[in-house]
């Protein structure tokens, strides 16, 4: 299971920070679940500066993750790619997370990849933060590029 050793993180307190959040429209059932927890999780981190955008599919993902980065403490890309029977998977998970990766890096601007790459729906499913998924990867990457953002914040002081 992917979750294995994950850190206990359930807040943090992020006053005073702001989030931008993208989402793909691909899956919007599941997508939208994960954004629903992820703008729960904002809120229960103290963080009242969230702005959402949406995107057609993952591969436009980093382009708007780079201009919410320009603008926001941390960020957060939201999607779910479902591996087929080509090699479109690999392409679209690779150029997504290279793309957030160097955002983060270019920007020095935390941005949390919360796009489920999986074989099935039913995996997708189980990791969307429905109430009977084992994972809530919407919290968790809020959580996570939150505890950046603060932990950024108190080095550059």
């Amino acid at each position: 299971m992917a979750g294995h050793g994950a850190p206990e993180l359930s807040t943090v307190d992020a006053t005073g920070l702001s989030l931008g959040i993208v989402a793909t429209r691909w899956h919007a059932d599941l997508v939208e679940q994960m954004l629903d927890r992820a703008q729960a999780a904002a809120k229960a981190c103290g963080v009242a500066d969230v702005q959402v955008a949406h995107v057609a599919g993952s591969v436009e993902l980093p382009v708007v993750a780079q201009a919410l980065a320009r603008r926001h403490d941390a960020v957060v890309a939201l999607g779910v790619v479902i591996r087929g029977e080509t090699a479109h998977f690999e392409y679209v998970s690779s150029s997504v997370t290279e793309g957030l990766t160097r955002i983060a890096l270019d920007e020095s601007t935390p941005v949390a990849h919360g796009v489920l790459t999986v074989d099935t729906v039913e995996q997708a499913r189980d990791r969307a933060g429905l109430p009977e998924s084992s994972e809530d990867k919407g919290w968790g990457a809020v959580v996570a590029a939150l505890d950046a953002a603060v932990t950024l914040r108190h080095l550059t002081r």
